[in-house]
């Protein structure tokens, strides 16, 4: 299974694509970053500003054709506080919505620090002790508190880099004085949290997000060491971030902007952002950070695999992508998959012998078995119309891997799969080709008859064998020793096959074995 995870945050939108190697590990095919910077003015202007609406359009747009091309089994998203906050976020998320198909999720930053929290702990091996999770993205600053086994405490604070930064407005060096207003006001903001956090305990302190990873990343080069392969698990001296803010807060835009590994994007809020750490980390009495590559994405990716836990096990079964994406909506609409496969496998055995009736060939056999996986998920909503149900939810999904065409025909299939049979009456219907209208008649009559052969959902009929002459089409079926209902159900089922296949249709049992029926196919 292949997951992509866009986390649409305040400064930068983020994408990975994974791919989940068991129910709680993955690893990262792909990395896309766009400092978009959603946030800039925000809190200031309360809007997203033409420019950042335009271009995290475009990115997030850019991700989805990658994500897809990738060939992704689902694709996760979150927004975050610049989107919560912005009075034109719903505008943005309506757009996001228009032009991908994607519904992405506003979280809440406590949700938002329990997800980092879920990354971190993946990342970093924390075993018996505590430790507090640090991440200070553009709007807010996210604190967690946890050890292998649960989180204690998380929560949000409103302290991010471009909040500080529509604060100031001035993106120049800051002095003495305007170091303190920031540094009381990041005390007056913080203290009620980390109070809290306090009182918990912990041993000690791990940050992730880029502003603290390039801070220490920054502090570690300016302290005589190496650049860095990877910060994970990497331990940085509050002394050294202390000496690197200092030094920020007296640099111009353009010199902070020379300093390395402080990218160009960043040069605007990152001497605020080291303001921000090193007092967040004063206030907790700790004197060195540990830091994490890992971060929100991670988390969402991790919390989808916990979820889903089911489907995920049997995505390592299902190997192409569009069965994948069948099971994931069984089992997020909670069919049962085992029985819908078995229907199927009923449904080819006919549609495979009477093809010489209907003559077609692959690319119907496959419509109808996705059809026949799916034909029930609509019960998910209510059982009486469920029929119709089923056909509202795909459409809804558009699942990954189908073109436009096949999930119009797999809508239309599990829509006359019961109840009404396919009538030019019907509006949705008699919009189709008439090539469609035929093909629907067809091979609905045949899902029909498989759906009620497993009457008492307990898959009693195992095989078919059909016989074709120019009047009748006998289908007599084996499997358990009693089949009165089956066959009953689906006799009373086959008048659509009938009319479409232009026979008399008879259900009945077969005096032959399995293996002899088998043998006779």
């Amino acid at each position: 299974m292949k997951l992509a995870a866009i986390d649409i945050g305040t400064n930068s939108i983020h994408m990975i694509i994974a791919e989940a190697t068991s129910k709680y590990s993955f690893n990262i095919l792909d990395r896309e970053k766009e400092m978009a910077k959603l946030g800039a003015g925000v809190f200031a202007s309360n809007r997203l500003s033409d420019r950042a609406f335009e271009l995290g359009l475009e990115t997030i747009s850019r991700y989805v054709r990658l994500a897809e091309r990738m060939g992704v089994d689902e694709i996760i998203t979150a927004a975050t506080s610049a989107i919560r906050e912005a009075q034109n976020g719903e505008d943005f998320l309506n757009e996001v919505v228009a032009q991908t198909g994607l519904c992405p999720r506003i979280i809440s930053g406590k949700e938002e620090a329990r997800l980092i929290f879920l990354a971190v702990r993946n990342s970093i091996a924390l075993e018996d002790d505590k430790a507090l999770i640090l991440d200070i993205g553009g709007g807010s600053t996210e604190a967690a508190v946890g050890d292998r086994y649960e989180i204690f405490y998380s929560d949000s604070m409103p302290l991010g880099v471009q909040r500080l930064l529509d604060m100031f407005e001035d993106k120049g060096p800051v002095g003495v004085e305007g170091r303190g207003v920031l540094e009381a006001h990041i005390r007056f903001v913080a203290k009620e949290i980390l109070d809290k956090i306090h009182h918990i305990g912990f041993e000690r302190v791990i940050g992730t997000s880029g502003t603290i990873r390039t801070m220490g990343e920054a502090a570690h080069i300016a302290a005589g060491g190496e650049s860095l392969q990877s910060v994970n698990a990497e331990v940085v001296g509050l002394e050294d971030l202390g000496e690197l803010t200092q030094k920020l807060l007296e640099m111009d835009l353009e010199e902070r902007a020379e300093v390395d590994e402080v990218s160009n994007k960043r040069a605007d809020a990152i001497h605020l952002g080291g303001v921000l750490l090193v007092q967040l980390l004063n206030m907790v009495g700790v004197k060195e950070i540990t830091l994490c590559d890992a971060s929100l994405r991670e988390g969402m990716v991790l919390d989808y695999l916990e979820r889903h836990s089911q489907e995920v096990a049997a995505s390592f079964e299902l190997k192409n992508l569009r069965h994948r994406k069948a099971a994931h909506l069984v089992h997020k609409y909670e069919s049962d998959w085992e029985e819908n496969s078995h229907i199927a496998h009923l449904a080819l055995q006919i549609f495979d012998q009477t093809q010489k009736l209907h003559q077609y060939g692959d690319y119907e056999r496959e419509i109808l078995e996705f059809a026949a996986l799916l034909h029930d998920i609509g019960q998910f909503i209510s059982f009486r119309k469920h029929h119709k149900n089923s056909r509202y939810i795909i459409r809804r999904t558009n699942p990954r891997g189908f073109t436009d065409e096949e999930i119009l025909l797999i809508r239309h299939l599990t829509r006359y799969h019961t109840k009404a049979k396919p009538s030019k009456k019907h509006k949705k219907f008699k919009k189709l080709s008439k090539h469609h209208r035929h093909l629907i008649k067809k091979l609905s009559g045949i899902l029909r008859v498989a759906v009620a052969l497993n009457k008492t959902k307990n898959q009693r009929v195992k095989q078919i064998y059909c016989q074709v002459s120019e009047e009748k089409l006998e289908i007599a079926v084996s499997g358990a020793d009693n089949l009165e209902v089956e066959i009953w159900a689906a006799q009373r089922s086959s008048e659509v096959l009938a009319q479409a296949m232009k026979r008399e249709v008879e259900i009945k049992k077969s005096l032959m074995s399995n293996e002899q029926l088998s043998t006779a196919r």
